[in-house]
């Protein structure tokens, strides 16, 4: 079970990261994060690879996209078999939310 936290752990950090340069009004490109099974991570700006193909290229171990449309903030991310999505519509309004004691995340997990 803790390795499915910190999958969940790290797409939930790289959710809030990706707010915070929105409120910022940075854009970020669309981001592609892999962690490797020996502690290494490598980060691919706009990649067109789906997310299981780079993943698997580079033998990663948990692989995360970034990326924010219009005011949604979303990150998408793999573990083996597992998979999440942590979103926001509007990051303002998440945070918001946030400092009030709620939360503007939605979370799947499969």
């Amino acid at each position: 079970m803790r390795i499915v936290s910190r999958f969940l752990e790290n797409a939930t950090n790289l959710l809030e990261a990706a707010e915070s340069a929105a409120q910022c009004s940075n854009t970020p490109s669309h981001l592609t994060i892999l962690l490797g099974c020996e502690g290494g991570i490598r980060m691919i700006a706009d990649s067109d690879w789906p997310l299981d193909s780079l993943q698997a290229h580079h033998g990663a171990s948990m692989a995360y996209r970034v990326t924010q449309e219009h005011e949604r903030v979303r990150v998408e991310g793999r573990q083996g078999l597992r998979t999440c999505l942590v979103e926001t519509h509007n990051p303002t309004r998440a945070a918001k939310l946030i400092l009030g004691g709620g939360t503007g995340h939605r979370l799947l997990l499969h």
